[in-house]
């Protein structure tokens, strides 16, 4: 299948990213086309729509750090070990998986960039109205995708942060902005997302331009939110849009004998894909001295076992961080097709590596680099996995849909049961109850290494007796997770940024 590549032109990216709001560009020239007057039609409004696809791509490799999706979520849960050459690599990972952040060593690339997603989202909505020629049907689509594109953004520093500033335009000068609780941030994001849900202007299914946002992936984020906020008042309506996606019949999962296949390249892009980060190898230019140039994933080669040999499938070129705790691979079923899927120990193929720090033996098959995972890139091999983020899939959407049935009690049209063991059947397993037990083991297994596990056990209560040293066969987890570790530290350089302006930030209480 086509996927879409958001490759941006170096010129029109920084100008999208530092002028908009900015009032002293608006100049008189004979000669030069001005920012306000740059975006007169529809294809160039679709410039800066692109242009605010692109920090997806940031997360993995950017602003100086690795903060890879999914994996610096994993690390805070219960079967990913941070890994790498010690204590000190990355040290970021190990001090979220002991609990012990501080705000010299917490994941600020996340904030930079999901700023700048912000903004260039709010870039969409300012000069939408300078557009001429454009029908009120593409008009209406492009601005429910920024809507839903700057949601996303801010949910991962909502979900991370929580007392985060918030804003829908953006600044101007001097760029300050009131810092809002998390209670209050989430109401703004999921009325905003309402909004571009229900004006219906997305598909709910791409055909062309896969990565695009749909309407589907627009509810998975309202799921996402609705869920995670425990908002009994908006459970129905997750519900109801759970169940949108499901009899719409665009989507379905693929079949069991599929289900290895789902995660290797030819599989992007299944049935069951609701919405992906893409990502590229052929011609990815993506290097060490352009890391936010477009290509591939670096997140491949974090995983990677070091110098690996004797492999069919994976490549030798790893440096051995998020190596599955010994305790993974137990939370699979006898009989569980997903542990093939999912668990890889090398020593089950008599492969050979150099073991790093907190190995255990297995891996996360998923997103494991491929032997030609990185073909005809032509820049920086380890940077340029063309192996696509999964963010939501249709597993998840009927895992969803069981759960806000069985323990929420939302009325639903389909049965709780009937969606747990649709996905359970998949994977080879018989029948069981949908319960809260039985639906939080299902999302373990189905969604294990997909960043999901560690925000299930915080919505649903189960983190403080779960993510405990006690429950870490190796050992290495020595602080137990508590209600005030639910929001990290801001980064430093952020509250020295804002310590002298009308909105200093309050440090979280950590």
């Amino acid at each position: 299948m086509k996927k879409i590549y958001y490759i941006i032109a170096a010129a029109l990216l920084s100008m999208t990213l530092n002028s908009c709001g900015e009032d002293w560009l608006n100049v008189q020239s004979h000669d030069k086309i001005y920012i306000d007057e740059y975006y007169n039609s529809e294809a160039r409004i679709k410039e800066a729509l692109v242009a605010a696809y692109d920090p997806l791509q940031w997360f993995d490799w950017g602003m100086g750090m690795y903060n890879p999706i999914p994996m610096i979520y994993e690390v805070m849960a219960d079967d990913v070990y941070p890994g790498g050459s010690g204590v000190s690599d990355n040290r970021h990972y190990h001090l979220m998986f002991d609990y012990s952040v501080d705000s010299q060593n917490t994941p600020a690339s996340v904030w930079t960039i999901a700023y700048s997603g912000v903004n260039r989202a709010n870039c969409v909505h300012k000069y939408m109205d300078g557009v001429k020629n454009i029908s009120d049907a593409s008009k209406a689509e492009m601005l429910a995708e920024a809507t839903v594109l700057r949601t996303w953004y801010y949910t991962q520093m909502w979900k991370l942060w929580g007392n985060i500033p918030y804003y829908e335009a953006n600044l101007d000068f001097p760029y300050e902005c009131p810092q809002f609780k998390a209670d209050e941030v989430y109401q703004s994001m999921v009325a905003s997302l309402e909004a571009a849900i229900d004006s219906k202007a997305l598909p709910m299914k791409r055909t062309a331009e896969l990565g695009r946002i749909t309407q589907a992936a627009a509810m998975m984020l309202y799921a996402e939110i609705v869920m995670y906020q425990n908002d009994k008042e908006r459970m129905q309506k997750a519900l109801d849009y759970m169940e949108e996606i499901i009899t719409s019949g665009q989507y379905a999962l693929v079949s069991s004998a599929d289900l290895a296949n789902m995660w290797e390249p030819a599989g992007e892009w299944s049935s069951e894909t609701i919405l992906d980060i893409n990502f590229f190898s052929q011609g990815a230019y993506r290097s060490w001295g352009s890391p936010l140039a477009a290509g591939g994933t670096v997140l491949p080669t974090l995983m990677g076992m070091n110098s690996m040999a004797g492999s069919a499938k994976y490549g030798n070129e790893g440096w051995g961080f998020f190596p599955l705790t010994t305790s993974a691979p137990k939370a699979f079923e006898e009989g569980d097709l997903r542990k093939a899927v999912t668990i890889y120990e090398p020593a089950s193929e008599g492969a050979t590596y150099t073991a790093r720090y907190q190995d255990t033996g297995f891996y996360n098959a998923k997103y494991l680099p491929r032997l030609d995972g990185n073909a005809g890139q032509i820049a920086d091999a380890t940077l340029n996995y063309g192996t696509n983020i999964r963010l939501y899939r249709y597993a998840e959407t009927l895992l969803n849909a069981a759960e806000l049935i069985a323990v929420h009690g939302c009325s639903g049209k389909g049965s709780a049961d009937a969606y747990l063991n649709e996905v359970r059947t998949r994977a080879g397993l018989g029948n069981v109850g949908a319960s809260l037990e039985t639906i939080l083991q299902e999302r373990h297994v189905e969604l294990m290494g997909e960043g999901k596990r560690y925000w299930d056990l915080v919505r649903l209560g189960q983190a403080t007796t779960v993510l405990t040293p006690a429950n870490d066969e190796g050992g290495y987890r020595t602080k137990a997770w508590t209600e005030s570790k639910k929001y990290l530290p801001f980064p430093q350089s952020e509250m020295d940024a804002t310590a002298s302006t009308q909105y200093p930030l309050t440090q979280n209480n950590y």
